[in-house]
């Protein structure tokens, strides 16, 4: 049986607000979108003081933070649409798996974003939270990337039906960019997993099976992280029988559907890729351990053929006065003349039984 051990990790209490992720320099920017069928406005670098005045209770509202370091503006958000402080603390703790919280009026979800990191094996994350309250989408990213950039193009087209949507949908559109991530992410392992399987066929080299592992280990991160964000996703697809719950329409569960069922081909894919994995692990040792055996079979024929030359060595070279044939004259020549044909004689039967 496996044994589970405790993982001691640093806790952060929930009054006590502390960013814990990598990018501690990164400035803390707003950008605000306010948005119905017929009107968009978008305000870049907005103030926190700026948002009583912004904020159309009657139109679709997003607001995105890029960079969590600057508490005080985290603190003035929370203040500002009363969010309780452990769903603040849960934002700025980025060692906290996928979740989801939900009240009458109010839906949480964090999400752990990955993307193949650049010239290396390695995955780059980043955890993005999103907070749906009063018709008002929050989103916390830890650093500017272009993960949303289709969606506010859609936005600012007036593309599709996202104007003509609600904060729900708009939280869906979210989610569905941050999870095509974990395709890029898996294609991109799958890559390079074929590309160890053709190196693993010609080359017996210890590195390539350290890479092999290291993937290995990629893709449990990768189903670490996806099996909670499937339990989450159906957690939200059961609230469409709560009654009480109104932050999602009934007509927008339906593409949260969408979204679990893309994280169950999610983990197939993971389990069929881990299985590609194993084959290229045993095909390693498979090829490790026939070029070993041809190596011993090229060794064994070698000491066979010079068993018997050493078995007439070894009689010539007694030092016993009575031996007629050190004084034949040709002796030497005949003697070799009978190891050269062991020699030969040995070479065609193997060749002939096909030991090599």
């Amino acid at each position: 049986m496996r044994k589970i051990k405790f993982k001691k990790v640093r806790k952060v209490q929930p009054n006590n607000l502390e960013y814990t992720g990598r990018h501690k320099k990164m400035e803390s920017e707003l950008q605000l979108f306010v948005y119905d069928t017929a009107d968009f406005l978008e305000y870049e670098e907005i103030d926190i003081i700026d948002l009583k005045s912004c904020i159309n209770d009657k139109k679709t509202n997003w607001l995105n933070l890029h960079g969590l370091n600057e508490l005080e503006i985290i603190e003035a958000i929370g203040a500002f649409f009363k969010i309780d402080n452990f769903l603040l603390s849960d934002i700025l703790n980025t060692t906290r798996r996928t979740k989801v919280e939900e009240s009458p009026d109010t839906l949480f979800f964090n999400i752990k974003s990955m993307l193949p990191a650049e010239n290396s094996d390695n995955i780059s994350v980043e955890q993005i939270s999103f907070l749906i309250k009063n018709n008002v989408l929050i989103s916390f990213q830890e650093k500017r990337s272009d993960f949303f950039s289709h969606i506010r193009e859609r936005i600012r087209n007036q593309a599709g039906s996202v104007r003509s949507k609600k904060a729900d949908f708009l939280l869906y559109l979210l989610l569905d960019a941050v999870m095509e991530n974990f395709y890029i992410t898996i294609e991109n392992e799958e890559d390079k997993v074929e590309e160890l399987i053709n190196l693993s066929k010609n080359s017996t080299d210890p590195k390539i099976l350290e890479r092999i592992e290291k993937h290995r280990d990629n893709f449990n991160f990768l189903k670490r992280s996806i099996v909670p964000l499937r339990d989450s996703l159906y957690a939200i697809k059961s609230l469409k029988e709560d009654e009480d719950f109104e932050v999602i329409e009934l007509e927008t569960f339906s593409y949260f559907s969408r979204l679990h069922q893309k994280s169950l081909e999610l983990l197939e894919q993971i389990d069929s890729d881990m299985g590609m994995l194993e084959s290229a692990s045993n095909f390693f040792f498979s090829s490790q351990t026939h070029k070993m055996n041809e190596i011993m079979k090229t060794l064994t024929i070698v000491s066979a053929i010079f068993i018997p030359l050493t078995f007439i060595v070894g009689i010539y070279g007694m030092n016993f006065d009575n031996m007629p044939e050190l004084r034949q004259h040709n002796g030497y020549f005949t003697v070799i003349g009978v190891m050269i044909l062991i020699v030969i004689g040995m070479v065609f039967y193997f060749k002939k039984r096909r030991w090599f």
